[in-house]
């Protein structure tokens, strides 16, 4: 069957709530001493840490949205738990994670947040819930009504040539090979823009990263494809997907391509790059930028 559109705002409902649910848990352990544990997954410290935390987050959301894939036919992608491959061959899949930025929470900063997506098999985000339990703060949409941030309609702001280029990324980045070369276009990119300079901020948690673009003027948030199994995950980008696409701004492979957020080989995204901006100019400067690094005459 095809989700209809009350169907998908039933759906959301339960996502906000479920987010909500996993985010007072998540707040609850705030200031306690919490067990950490390591996963034998990815390639990166961010992608092995897990808490227990995690896991109850996990445990709230799914006793919300468990239900739901019976009754309209849906599959489970959860951060936590193996792929079972349902995804594959339901109409739709949630596509959870109960606490992006795990890193963050542990050391007691921001960037943590509750991502919660429902994904057509074909790829499509159909629905995007993301919950800040620090701040308080649920960015929502729905495919086809618009992204909204605490019940407000979401406008991603203008350029602003007195503020600089911002990229927003992980702390990863640091070490990466390209960092110069990346470092020096953008402030090319910059003045191609008229803007103000250009600056990268770094902070662990994908999710978050790509939800305070749609708030800062001049920001874009990028990964270079890379070997192995790093570059974040499907339940990373789903929610946000849905959230751009509804708010206008780009989030796409860094080729310009759709995201592949049903990939059957692998849940991990490194294999074609990352990218979301709030302007398909920047967007495309950053392209530009990519191909200059990564295939030089």
């Amino acid at each position: 069957m095809t989700l209809s559109l009350s169907q998908l705002q039933s759906l959301e409902t339960l996502a906000v709530t479920a987010a909500k649910a996993a985010g007072a848990i998540i707040n609850s352990y705030r200031d306690r001493e919490v067990s950490t544990l390591h996963k034998a997954v990815g390639d990166s410290p961010a992608s092995q840490v897990v808490t227990e935390v995690d896991h109850k987050a996990q445990a709230a959301i799914l006793e919300i949205l468990q239900p739901t894939c019976k009754a309209y036919d849906l599959a489970l992608l959860t951060e936590e738990s193996p792929d079972d491959g349902e995804r594959l061959e339901k109409q739709a899949f949630w596509s959870i994670d109960p606490m992006d930025g795990t890193l963050a929470f542990i050391n007691n900063t921001v960037g943590f947040s509750v991502s919660i997506g429902l994904v057509a098999r074909n790829g499509t985000p159909l629905i995007g819930v993301v919950f800040d339990p620090s701040g308080h703060t649920l960015y929502q949409a729905v495919r086809g009504q618009g992204a909204y941030k605490n019940d407000a309609h979401i406008l991603i702001p203008e350029p602003d040539k007195n503020r600089p280029l911002i990229l927003r990324t992980d702390f990863s980045f640091k070490q990466h090979p390209w960092l110069l070369q990346t470092q020096n276009g953008l402030q090319d990119i910059a003045e191609r823009l008229n803007l103000n300079g250009a600056e990268i901020h770094f902070q662990v948690g994908a999710v978050q990263n790509a939800c305070e673009i749609l708030e800062t003027p001049n920001t874009c948030y990028f990964k270079y494809p890379r070997p192995g199994n790093s570059g974040g995950s499907l339940w990373d980008y789903a929610a946000t997907a849905c959230l751009y696409n509804e708010a206008g701004g780009i989030a796409t492979d860094i080729h310009g391509e759709t995201m592949e957020l049903n990939r059957p080989d692998s849940t991990f995204m490194n294999h074609r790059g990352i990218l979301y901006a709030g302007n398909s100019r920047l967007a495309q400067e950053i392209m530009m930028l990519y191909r200059k690094i990564a295939l030089p005459e």
